[in-house]
């Protein structure tokens, strides 16, 4: 009686093996996640002083850029200071004075949780020597501080769109009275978790 109860369970457990829940455990191992790349570019509006006094005229510019990235898998919290010393003022208003240039990236692959924050806090710089120099200098608002006379506006929402690296999310930061335009590109990268 012992042994035939035995064969019977014996007989169970090829069956319990093949009914078990692979499904869900590939399921699991193939879940996408994303990472972010944050891309940057500076154009200037067609009136702005630089590109109606100083074309051809080389400059630099660097700004501060605020980047809060949280996710359980990674966390980054900083300021980015990126920074172009050789620039040259182009001879027409559609073309960039600094080209697309990458500005951070994670490594790791994490879940969804919405796009980094990223702010431009601040724009600095200059073109061209002498007394036909343009000085840049331009920063936010801020609360119980007078206006800045080149109030950087952070935020503005572009369309979205895509490109050789794929979708994106845009922002610009533009300022006031130098009339420059900071474009942060956000692209979300599928991955797998």
């Amino acid at each position: 009686m012992r042994f035939r109860r035995f064969c019977h369970l014996l007989a169970l457990v090829p069956l319990a093996f093949a009914l078990a829940p692979v499904g869900p455990v590939l399921g699991a191992a193939a879940e996408m996640g994303v990472r972010h790349r944050i891309d940057v570019m500076v154009s200037a509006e067609p009136d702005a002083p630089v590109l109606s006094r100083l074309k051809g005229a080389r400059g630099e510019l660097s700004f501060t850029v605020r980047l809060s990235a949280n996710s359980k898998e990674s966390k980054f919290f900083g300021m980015l200071r990126p920074s172009f010393p050789d620039i040259v003022v182009p001879d027409g208003a559609g073309k960039p004075l600094v080209q697309q240039t990458k500005l951070w990236e994670e490594d790791v692959c994490h879940q969804r949780r919405g796009l980094p924050k990223v702010t431009v806090t601040q724009l600095g710089g200059h073109f061209a020597q002498g007394e036909g120099r343009i000085e840049i200098s331009a920063i936010n608002r801020h609360i119980g501080v007078l206006v800045p006379p080149d109030e950087l506006t952070p935020g503005i929402k572009l369309d979205r769109g895509s490109d050789s690296f794929g979708l994106f999310y845009a922002f610009r930061a533009q300022t006031r009275n130098s009339r420059l335009n900071v474009d942060l590109k956000i692209y979300p990268i599928d991955c797998f978790l």
